[in-house]
C-alpha cells in the first residue's frame, strides 16, 4: 500500500535548540575546555579560601555545610565545588555525579544516596529539552510538558530546601529525608525515558510504554499514581486526534502518529473504474502502533471515520453528537473509551446505511440491476434481440456499440421497462473475448487457476457479437461502494451466461417452427421425424438450463440477499451480503466450474450448430422451411410431380440429411451421457449440483 504523504513538520530555529545555559550540559562542557573548576551557586563569602584546597583540608562540619550546598546544586542539574558531573563513555545521555574521594566517609555515603535523584533529574530534563521540538510529535510534547510540570515542583522543592538550608535548619539527614519521597517516582520516570530515547519512541509507542510501566508498578501506589497521570495527560493530545476521527471523520496528524493511515492516492471514482479497487479496504487502514487501551476498539474506530467520510464526499456534512461526559479527552477509564467509540459508531453506521437506502435507493438501484442483467423482466431483450440480430451476428471489432445503445433505448421504451426509473442507466457493451477466456482474466475467481492450465482453452475461430455481448450500469457514488466494478463484472458474467443461453432457445425455437409448418404441410419423412425429436429433447435442455440458473440459482439467492439487506445494520454488511450473493451466484450458475461449463458450452455449441443446419437439411430433404402461406409452399407442393429419376435422386439425397441428423444426435447424446457422471461425482462436494443433475439428465428419457 501507497505511504501517506505526511506533511512535513516544521523545523525548530537554532537559537531555541542552542540554549545551553538553560540546561545543565553547559557546566561539564565548560569545565572540559576551560579545565578550571568554577564554583557555581555557592556563596564564596563563606568558605573563599577552599576553593582549591580539597574537601578534606576541613572540618567534618564545614564539610558538611559544603557538601549539603554542592547537593542542593547538583539536584538540579548542576555541578558544584566537590560533586562534579562525568559523561559515560559511548553514551552522550549518560551522566554520572562523581564526589571528591578525600571528603568524609559518612558524607559521601550520604551523598551518594541523594546522587540517584540528581541523575535522574538531569536525565529527565535533558528529556524534555530534546523532545520539546517539533518532529518528536504531539505526544511527545504532551509527555514533555507533563514533565516539566512535575519537574516545577521538584525544582519548588529544592528551592524550598535550600531556603532552610540557608537559615541553617537543614543537615545531611534532614535532605535526605526530604528528598526520599521523590527518589521513587524520578527513578521510575528515568526508566520510561531511557527506554523512549534508546528507541526514539513516538506517538502510540510512547503511551503503551507509560501504561505498560504503570502496570509494573503496581505495588507501589505512589509511583503507580504518577504514571498513570502521565498517561493520561500524554494520552490528552493523542484522544484529540481520535475525537476529530470518531466524531468528524478528519485525521488532524500533523505529524503521523495516529493509528490510522490516510492513502489519498486511493480516489473513489476508482470504485467504477478498476476491477481491482482498494478503495474501501485500503483508503483509510490501521498501522502497526496502536494504543494497548484502544487495541479492542480498533476496528470499530477506523469503521466510524470511513462512515463519516463517505458521508462528507457526498456533501452531506454531518457531525456526531457529543456530549460532555462523551468527550474522549475527559479523565476515563478504557470501558468509559469504549463507550463512546461504540455511541459513536452507532450513530455513523445508522445515518450512512439510511442515507444510501433512503437518499440514493439502494434497493431500488439493486432491482433495477436484477430486471435487466439478470433477466428478471426479460420482455425488453426478446424486443431488442429482434431488432439487433443483425448487428450482433457481425464480429466483435466490427460491431458499432453506438448502434446497439440506440436500439437499446429503443427497446427499453417500447417495453414496460420505461416504467423503471433507473432504466436510463443502463448501458451496452460488446467484448472481445469468449465468456471462458473472460473468467480466466479474473485472478481472483477460483476459475483462472484451472481454466489458464488447460491445454484445450483456445478462442474460437471466429465469434460474434452474440457471444460477446453485455450490458453494463451506470452507478454513482456512494452506491458504488456495494455495487463496485468487481461487482458488476459479476452481474456481466453471469448476464453473459443467461443472454447465450437465450439466443441458444431462440434459434432452437424457429428449428421447431419450422418442424411444426412441415407438419401443417403433411410432408413428415423420416429426416424430419428424427430432426423433429432431436430439436425436442434439445429444446428441453436448454429450456431446462434456464429453468436452473434463473429459478433454482437467481430467484432464491435473491430473496436470501433482500432479507438480509433489511436487516443489515451498517454499510459493511450491506458490501458482506451482496458479495456473498454473488459469489454464490457464480458458482452455483457453474461460472466457477470449469470442467461442467466447456461441457454446458460444448452442448450449446451442438445446439447452435443443428439448428443453423436445419434449413439446409429440411431443403434437401424435400421439405420447406416456411410455415403455411409463405410464397415457397407452391414450389414444395410440387415436388409430387417429379419423375421417378429425380425421385431416386432425392432418396439418396434423404440418405445424407439422415445420416447428418444422427450425427448431430450422437454427438449431443454422447455429451449429454458423459455429463452425468460428472455432476454425480461433483454433487457430494457441491449440493446444488443435484438440482441441475434432476433437470437435465432428465432429457431424452421420455
Amino acid at each position: 500500500m501507497d505511504s501517506t504523504i505526511a506533511t512535513p513538520c516544521p523545523s525548530t530555529p537554532k537559537w531555541n535548540v542552542d540554549r545551553p545555559f538553560l540546561t545543565g550540559r553547559f557546566h561539564q562542557e565548560t569545565k572540559s575546555t576551560s579545565g578550571i573548576p568554577e564554583s557555581k551557586g555557592f556563596s564564596t563569602d563563606h568558605f573563599s579560601p577552599g576553593v582549591d584546597k580539597p574537601i578534606g583540608c576541613y572540618h567534618a562540619a564545614i564539610q558538611e555545610l559544603i557538601v549539603i550546598d554542592d547537593l542542593l546544586y547538583s539536584l538540579i542539574g548542576i555541578e558544584g565545588r566537590y560533586i562534579s558531573i562525568k559523561r559515560a563513555r559511548g553514551k552522550d545521555d549518560s551522566v554520572i555525579f562523581q564526589v571528591d574521594s578525600s571528603m568524609d566517609l559518612a558524607l559521601q555515603d550520604s551523598a551518594k544516596r541523594i546522587i540517584p535523584l540528581c541523575e535522574s533529574y538531569l536525565l529527565v530534563s535533558q528529556f524534555v529539552e530534546s523532545r520539546s521540538q517539533f518532529k518528536t510529535g504531539l505526544v511527545n510534547h504532551a509527555f514533555a510538558a507533563a514533565l516539566r510540570a512535575l519537574l516545577l515542583d521538584y525544582q519548588a522543592m529544592v528551592a524550598q530546601l535550600e531556603h532552610q538550608f540557608r537559615l541553617g535548619r537543614l543537615s545531611i539527614q534532614g535532605l535526605w529525608f526530604y528528598c526520599q519521597p521523590m527518589m521513587g517516582s524520578m527513578q521510575a520516570l528515568s526508566i520510561v525515558i531511557k527506554k523512549a530515547s534508546a528507541n526514539n519512541f513516538t506517538g502510540s509507542a510512547v503511551l503503551n510504554l507509560l501504561h505498560t510501566q504503570a502496570k509494573a508498578m503496581a505495588g507501589d501506589h505512589v509511583v503507580r499514581s504518577l504514571l498513570e497521570k502521565m498517561t493520561q495527560c500524554t494520552s490528552t493530545a493523542y484522544l484529540g486526534i481520535l475525537e476529530r476521527w470518531v466524531y468528524e471523520g478528519v485525521i488532524d496528524d500533523p505529524y503521523g502518529e495516529f493509528f490510522i493511515a490516510e492513502n489519498k492516492s486511493l480516489q473513489k471514482e476508482s470504485l467504477t473504474q478498476d476491477y481491482d479497487a482498494k478503495y474501501w479496504q485500503q483508503r483509510y487502514s490501521l498501522k502497526g502502533d496502536i494504543p494497548s487501551f484502544l487495541a479492542n476498539a480498533a476496528e470499530t474506530i477506523l469503521t466510524t471515520g470511513k462512515y463519516l467520510n463517505v458521508m462528507k464526499e457526498c456533501g452531506h456534512n454531518i457531525q456526531v453528537p457529543m456530549a460532555e461526559n462523551s468527550k474522549l479527552t475527559s479523565v476515563g477509564s478504557s470501558h468509559h473509551y469504549r463507550e463512546c467509540i461504540k455511541a459513536a459508531y452507532d450513530f455513523a453506521s445508522g445515518e450512512l446505511l439510511n442515507l444510501v437506502k433512503e437518499k440514493y435507493d439502494l434497493m431500488g438501484k439493486l432491482r433495477s440491476i436484477k430486471h435487466y442483467l439478470l433477466l428478471d423482466q426479460g420482455d425488453f431483450l426478446v424486443h431488442f434481440m429482434d431488432i439487433a440480430r443483425e448487428e450482433l451476428m457481425k464480429k466483435p471489432d466490427e460491431i458499432s456499440v453506438e448502434k446497439l445503445q440506440s436500439l437499446l433505448d429503443l427497446a427499453l421504451r417500447s417495453t414496460a421497462a420505461v416504467a423503471d426509473p433507473f432504466h436510463e442507466d443502463l448501458t451496452c457493451c460488446v467484448e472481445q473475448t469468449t465468456l471462458l477466456k473472460r473468467l480466466s482474466t479474473l485472478k481472483d475467481l477460483e476459475i483462472s487457476q484451472t481454466v489458464s492450465s488447460s491445454s484445450d482453452l483456445e478462442e474460437p475461430v471466429s465469434i460474434t457479437g452474440l457471444e460477446t455481448f453485455s450490458l453494463s450500469y451506470k452507478v454513482r457514488w456512494p452506491l458504488s461502494l456495494v455495487i463496485s466494478r468487481k461487482s458488476l463484472t459479476k452481474y456481466q458474467l453471469i448476464f453473459r451466461s443467461l443472454f447465450h443461453c437465450k439466443h441458444v432457445n431462440r434459434q432452437l425455437c424457429a428449428a421447431w417452427q419450422l418442424h411444426q409448418g412441415l407438419r401443417r404441410l403433411d410432408m413428415q419423412g423420416i429426416a424430419i421425424s428424427v430432426s423433429s425429436l432431436l430439436c425436442r429433447n434439445m429444446l428441453k435442455f436448454i429450456n431446462s438450463l434456464l429453468h436452473y440458473l434463473t429459478f433454482e440459482v437467481l430467484e432464491p439467492n435473491w430473496h436470501v440477499m433482500h432479507n438480509r439487506l433489511q436487516t443489515a445494520k451498517s454499510i459493511d454488511e450491506v458490501i458482506q451480503y451482496h458479495n456473498f450473493f454473488l459469489e454464490k451466484c457464480l458458482r452455483e450458475c457453474l461460472l466457477l466450474s470449469p470442467v461442467l461449463l466447456k461441457k454446458v458450452e460444448r452442448m450449446k455449441l451442438i445446439c447452435l450448430q443443428y439448428a443453423s443446419a436445419t434449413q439446409w437439411l429440411i431443403t434437401y430433404s424435400n421439405d420447406t422451411p416456411k410455415t403455411d402461406g409463405s410464397p415457397n409452399v407452391k414450389k414444395y407442393k410440387q415436388l409430387k410431380l417429379r419423375i421417378p429419376s429425380q425421385i431416386q435422386k432425392v432418396a439418396s439425397e434423404n440418405a445424407t440429411v439422415i445420416e447428418s441428423i444422427l450425427k448431430f444426435e450422437r454427438e449431443f447424446t454422447a455429451e449429454l451421457r458423459s455429463l452425468g457422471p460428472i455432476l454425480s461425482s461433483s454433487s457430494r462436494a457441491e449440493p446444488y449440483l443435484t438440482h441441475l443433475a434432476q433437470w437435465l439428465l432428465g432429457v431424452g428419457r421420455d
